[in-house]
């Protein structure tokens, strides 16, 4: 079973992308209607970031969450200021250990579950182990 290790990064900011809008066009001399209602282009810091202070980024080493479309090398992008709800892709310490885990609450105990069969789900006695959540996984980036 291979450890996860994950590389962070703070949100910097923009790098200054160009976004261009293309008109379309027509042989026949009219552009497309459309154009006079074109959208602006895409900032995906806009699309991606929705709270920048609480907003950080992990890179992804394992595979403990393929099933959920994380894979080794991804990025993933985290906010902190959401609620961990059940359900929820999360970036965990347990006993210091640093895990992405999807949340599971229910009435009377905790758990981190793995999105792969080769690694064993984490049922939290808060008796003896440490948890704290860092923050809500909100997307992946990985390349095709």
């Amino acid at each position: 079973m291979e450890q996860e290790q994950f590389y962070d990064a703070a949100y910097k900011g923009s790098k200054g992308f160009d976004q261009w809008n293309i008109k379309t066009a027509d042989a026949t001399g009219f552009g497309a209607a459309a154009d006079d209602y074109m959208e602006r282009g895409v900032d995906l810091n806009e699309q991606l970031i929705h709270n920048k202070p609480a907003t950080f980024f992990l890179r992804m080493r394992g595979d403990a969450m393929t099933g959920a479309g994380i894979h080794d090398g991804d990025v993933v992008i985290v906010d902190r200021s959401l609620k961990a709800q059940s359900g929820k892709v999360v970036i965990a310490v347990l006993n210091g250990e640093m895990l992405i885990r999807r949340l599971e609450r229910t009435f009377n105990k905790v758990r981190l579950l793995p999105e792969n069969r080769q690694f064993a789900n984490s049922e939290i006695d808060p008796s003896c182990d440490t948890l704290e959540i860092w923050g809500v996984v909100t997307y992946v980036i990985h390349q095709l």
